[in-house]
């Protein structure tokens, strides 16, 4: 299992980060969908090449070909709007808010899958890129959803570890050339 490959490697100064990936993925409380598109899309946003290569088998396994999909696109269109969302919201002048962003995001009225895992795929992605103007959008929009806050949670929890078992695992990588 790809899973206990990846926990195999992290080293023994970070047994926190083994624990928790163990439990934030092994011990998830969502469901199958969910969980692994969520685990997809934030493997993706890592930008870790150990964390992608050992988890996007078992996700694809346990996604349909069209949350497989949908999963990545939430990566790709996140990886966009992070960066222009937050540079718009960290710039002082309040101009730029009132400009039209031209951009296009057809994926996210039509992304293939139920609309709530898209957008909390699209908040655990917005986690590991850190757009504040983001996670409030989608956690507004799976909050009036209904969706708890225990779900969502779950989302950045795996967002977070992932995160830092990817930046573990490169750093280790290149420490080891």
């Amino acid at each position: 299992m790809a899973l206990d490959e990846l926990k195999s490697a992290i080293p023994d100064y970070a047994k926190d980060l083994k624990l928790n990936l163990g439990s934030v993925i092994g011990n998830s409380d969502l469901p199958k969908q969910q969980l692994w598109g969520t685990v997809l899309a934030c493997a993706i946003a890592t930008r870790s090449p150990i964390v992608l290569r050992e988890l996007e088998p078992e996700a694809k396994a346990n996604l349909s070909p069209e949350a497989y999909t949908a999963a990545k696109s939430a990566a790709a269109i996140m990886a966009m709007n992070n960066v222009y969302y937050r540079t718009r919201h960290l710039l002082s002048d309040p101009e730029y808010g009132n400009l039209r962003a031209g951009l296009r995001m057809n994926v996210i009225g039509n992304p293939g899958v139920e609309k709530v895992d898209f957008e909390l795929w699209s908040l655990a992605v917005s986690a590991i890129n850190g757009c504040g103007m983001c996670l409030d959008s989608h956690e507004q929009v799976l909050r009036k959803a209904g969706v708890e806050r225990e779900t969502i949670q779950e989302a950045f929890k795996i967002a977070s570890v992932l995160q830092a078992v990817g930046a573990t695992l490169d750093a280790e990588a290149v420490l080891a050339e």
